[in-house]
């Protein structure tokens, strides 16, 4: 940390205590079956989400709180791991990490870093400025994060909620009251490519979530299906690892080129589209969803200012078959034959593929349950998006079979059908995380509200102390 940096952790820390009202602990500790202490909360994933969460259940006095993540630190979330673009697609000025405190913003930190300067001159921020900038917010705001270790199940506990979990010292139990789950992408489902891309043999394809070894590319045909941002910013790495020639396939005649979370990145519209009836919410999130998202400018010239790339529209793949040690596919233009196959194809729903989930995943309420659009806005895609609950929770497809669930919070892109942008999304923490955050403190007020009232008729702390004689009426005065 230099010294300009430690010294805007310090000013962070002093404008944070300076708002740290009310001061008050109001929690009592939990213990779990074994007699060990309880988590107020647990946060799965200490990407983005889960550590502004766990930041902003600290400033609610949620003291209490664990993020675990599987990754080694510094690896959490896309950043330096499968997100492969130059720089982030948001302006630079969107704010989220910070929860409207001024110094803890991006731009405090980058200028504290590179000087204010170099913060104007700045066009978008790089994502591993990004990646390091929330280490910093991580460690500035004190959330406890356990790297290196994965969730493997959940199960109710009598009141708590016993997360199995595996560590580097092997495996444990941690017991919480409430649980977040802040897994990212393929948080309730898979990353998902068709069957006949699955069924070749792995040397031939990949999905761009995967681990890909772009300098083995070199010189060869590589073929990327889909024309998504996340699909251009595989064509370009393949480009510019030296492939001989990349083509993207696009089944629209067209590319998507609207970026329809430009347009709802409002407050108005991130703060209440979950408070619409089920019918607006669908028809404003079918219509997002179904768009996708459009890849900007610079992401279609990191591709076409190579002359090797190819572009393909109008153009499915309906099938493949490996041959001669490559990959054929079948579109309605033809046959084309490549020496490896990207498939950007993003998430399949599937909550059966989640061992998280397995002790309840087939009493989730998605949205094909509880809501059936008319036939023109029907999607079998989006009508497998979770259900949730104002404050994030699961709900239950048959209630009284897991009522447990009301305590696990998704907080992912799986929440997108519910809440619109939220977890998952830079330009919604703002909103989102206050609204999960009093979601979650809700829950855990309501469920101690006995305790409370209690404690309140046991609240016998003097405010004052009366020193002189107090007259009575009709008592005269000497």
């Amino acid at each position: 940390m230099t010294d300009a940096t430690a010294a805007l952790a310090t000013r962070i820390r002093d404008d944070l205590d300076r708002i740290a009202h009310p001061r008050a602990s109001w929690l009592t500790p939990r213990r779990a079956p074994d007699g060990s202490a309880a988590l107020d909360v647990l946060v799965v994933g200490a990407g983005q989400s889960g550590v502004v969460t766990a930041f902003g259940l600290k400033r609610a006095k949620v003291d209490n709180v664990l993020v675990i993540d599987k990754a080694p630190r510094g690896e959490e979330g896309p950043w330096v791991t499968y997100a492969r673009m130059k720089t982030l697609r948001s302006p630079k000025d969107f704010t989220g990490p910070d929860l409207d405190i001024p110094s803890l913003t991006y731009q405090s930190w980058h200028e504290a870093r590179y000087g204010a300067d170099h913060w104007r001159a700045l066009d978008l921020i790089t994502r591993e400025d990004w990646n390091a900038y929330l280490l910093f917010v991580r460690a500035v705001t004190g959330v406890t994060v356990d790297n290196d270790t994965e969730l493997l199940s959940l199960e109710d506990a009598g009141g708590l909620i016993a997360a199995r979990v595996r560590g580097p010292g092997g495996e444990r139990v941690i017991h919480a009251r409430k649980v977040v789950l802040a897994t990212g992408q393929e948080s309730t489902g898979r990353w998902w490519m068709p069957d006949f891309i699955e069924a070749l043999p792995q040397p031939l394809r990949a999905h761009t979530a995967d681990a890909i070894d772009f300098a083995a590319l070199k010189g060869k045909v590589v073929a990327v299906l889909g024309a998504g941002a996340s699909a251009l910013d595989n064509a370009a790495t393949a480009l510019e690892a030296g492939a001989a020639s990349v083509h993207l396939f696009c089944r629209r005649l067209e590319p998507q080129v609207i970026q329809p979370y430009r347009w709802i990145t409002f407050r108005g519209f991130m703060k209440h589209l979950a408070d619409l009836d089920d019918e607006w919410r669908w028809r404003f999130m079918a219509r997002v969803l179904g768009l996708r998202e459009g890849f900007p400018q610079a992401t279609y010239d990191r591709c076409a200012s190579h002359r090797n790339f190819v572009l393909h529209t109008g153009a499915p793949w309906t099938h493949a078959r490996a041959e001669g040690g490559r990959a054929v596919v079948t579109t309605p233009q033809g046959e084309f034959a490549a020496d490896f196959l990207i498939s950007g194809t993003g998430i399949a729903m599937d909550f059966s593929a989640k061992p998280e989930l397995s002790a309840f995943h087939d009493n989730i309420l998605t949205w094909a349950d509880r809501y059936a659009p008319p036939e023109d806005e029907r999607n079998d895609r989006l009508g497998a998006f979770p259900y949730l609950s104002p404050d994030y929770q699961f709900m239950e497809k048959v209630p009284g079979k897991t009522p447990w669930i009301a305590h696990v919070h998704l907080f992912s892109i799986a929440s997108t059908m519910s809440f619109g942008p939220s977890g998952s999304s830079i330009n919604a923490m703002t909103t989102a995380v206050p609204r999960l955050v009093d979601g979650i403190t809700k829950g855990l007020f309501a469920a101690d509200v006995e305790a409370n009232w209690q404690a309140f008729l046991a609240y016998d702390v003097v405010q004052a102390n009366v020193r002189e004689t107090v007259q009575g009426l009709g008592q005269a005065a000497e």
